[in-house]
C-alpha cells in the first residue's frame, strides 16, 4: 500500500498540469472592414484617390503661383520709369506667375485711359483666380457626397439584413445570417464619413491658400496702379 501511494505521488510531480489554451481572438482592421462594405467601398476609395490627386495637383500649382522674386515690382518700376516697356514685358513673361501675367496685361495697356488699364488688369486677375480654383467644385462635391454614399450603403445593408430575416421560415434568427448586412451597414457609414472628412479638410486648406493668392493679386494691382499714377 505504501509503495502504491509513493508511486502515485511521484507521477503527480513528474507530469504537471498544463494551463488550458485561451481562445484566439481575431482582430479587425480597416482593410478587413472595407471588404465587408461591398461595391460602395470601391466607389468611396476611388473618390478618396480623386480628392487626393486634386489636392496634390493644386498644391503644386499654388506653390508656383506664390513663388515670386521679391524685387519683381522694383524692377518693373525701374523699367517703366526708364521707358523700357519691352524689358518690363519680358520680365513678366519670364516670371510666369499669376501676378506677373496680370501686370503684363496692364503694361500692354499703358497709354490708354487709367480706367481701361485697371479693368484689363482686374479681368486677368479674375481669370487667374478661376484657374487656381480648378477642381475645387469636384472636391467639395466629394466632401458632401461621400457621407451620403455611406448612408446609402447603410440602408442597403439594413435591407439585406431584413431580407435575410424574412427568408428564415423557421422564425429562429441566427446572427450569422444577419452579420453580412449589419457589417455593410456600419462599414459604409464609417467609410463615407472618413472620405468626407478628409475631402472637407483638404478643400478648406486649398481655399485658404487661394485666398492668400487673391490678396497678393490685389496688392499687386494697387501697387501697379499707384506706379502708373506717379508723377513723371
Amino acid at each position: 500500500m505504501n509503495n502504491m501511494l509513493l508511486q502515485i505521488d511521484t507521477t503527480a510531480f513528474t507530469e504537471p498540469m498544463l494551463p488550458a489554451e485561451e481562445p484566439v481572438q481575431e482582430s479587425i482592421n480597416l482593410l478587413t472592414m472595407a471588404q465587408y462594405g461591398g461595391w460602395i467601398m470601391v466607389i468611396l476609395a476611388l473618390l478618396l484617390a480623386w480628392a487626393i490627386y486634386i489636392f496634390i495637383e493644386r498644391l503644386i500649382v499654388l506653390h508656383k503661383a506664390t513663388k515670386e522674386d521679391s524685387t519683381f515690382m522694383d524692377r518693373i518700376k525701374d523699367y517703366i520709369h526708364d521707358g523700357k516697356i519691352d524689358s518690363a514685358l519680358n520680365l513678366c513673361k519670364q516670371a510666369g506667375t499669376p501676378s506677373a501675367r496680370m501686370i503684363e496685361k496692364g503694361i500692354s495697356r499703358i497709354g490708354r485711359p487709367m480706367q481701361d488699364v485697371q479693368v484689363a488688369v482686374e479681368n486677368v486677375g479674375n481669370l487667374e483666380v478661376s484657374i487656381l480654383e480648378k477642381g475645387l467644385v469636384i472636391m467639395a462635391t466629394i466632401a458632401a457626397g461621400a457621407p451620403m454614399l455611406g448612408f446609402l450603403g447603410t440602408v442597403l445593408g439594413m435591407v439585406q439584413t431584413f431580407f435575410n430575416m424574412a427568408q428564415n421560415a423557421s422564425g429562429v434568427i441566427e446572427m450569422s445570417a444577419l452579420s453580412e448586412g449589419m457589417y455593410q451597414a456600419m462599414v459604409t457609414t464609417i467609410g463615407g464619413l472618413i472620405v468626407g472628412i478628409i475631402a472637407m479638410f483638404m478643400y478648406n486648406f486649398l481655399v485658404s491658400r487661394i485666398d492668400r493668392v487673391v490678396r497678393q493679386l490685389e496688392g499687386r494691382t494697387l501697387e501697379f496702379m499707384d506706379l502708373l499714377n506717379e508723377p513723371a
